[in-house]
């Protein structure tokens, strides 16, 4: 038996909603095929861009957030090298408490990330998304010159990333073996 008409145009968007979150949230544990998607909305932007010739900034402004998210997605919630530099101001040596273990004696302290991947992945769909529909509007097709663009997000990308990849070195994390990695000092 069918559910009832909704009485107001409202109630019915917001059963279609409801619909739809559901069936958003069943893709949780479908890892691979969630970036797949976001691999060919991404790849559909990519040949936007490139067969428009033209949209540069919003291309920028994506890269940008997509770098943002990354760098979230790799980084600890807890930074061990944060916590041995306070540890040093409040005295406490270097190498207890509250740095990573190197001895089977000391505590494991897992790896909790900032930003979580179905996290990283919703918000870099959405983004994904939200670019690829602005690239069709020609209030976004602002006048750029897209190298300078390209040279600017390639000095924030080694700006910001030599310290999380410094990190990763250190302590042989790899960021897409989501959680299967034993970590440890060198």
């Amino acid at each position: 038996m069918d559910a009832p008409e909704p009485e107001t145009p409202f109630a019915a968007v917001s059963t279609q909603a409801t619909k739809l979150g559901r069936i958003y949230q069943r893709s949780t544990p479908y890892i691979a095929y969630r970036w797949i998607g976001f691999g060919v909305l991404f790849l559909m932007f990519t040949l936007r861009i490139v067969f428009a010739q033209g949209w540069y900034i919003v291309a920028y402004s994506l890269g940008i957030y997509l770098l943002n998210l990354f760098l979230a997605f790799i980084s600890p919630k807890f930074d061990p090298s944060l916590e041995a530099d306070t540890d040093m101001e409040d005295g406490v040596p270097a190498g207890q408490d509250s740095s990573l273990p190197t001895k089977n004696d000391q505590e494991f302290k897992p790896f909790v990330r900032r930003l979580p991947e179905f996290k990283f992945w919703h918000s870099a769909t959405r983004a994904t998304l939200i670019g690829f529909l602005c690239c069709w509007s020609e209030i976004f097709n602002l006048p750029v010159f897209w190298p300078v663009l390209v040279m600017y997000w390639l000095i924030l990308v080694f700006l910001t990333m030599r310290r999380q990849i410094q990190s990763m070195i250190k302590y042989r994390y790899v960021p897409w073996d989501f959680g299967k990695t034993k970590y440890s000092a060198k």
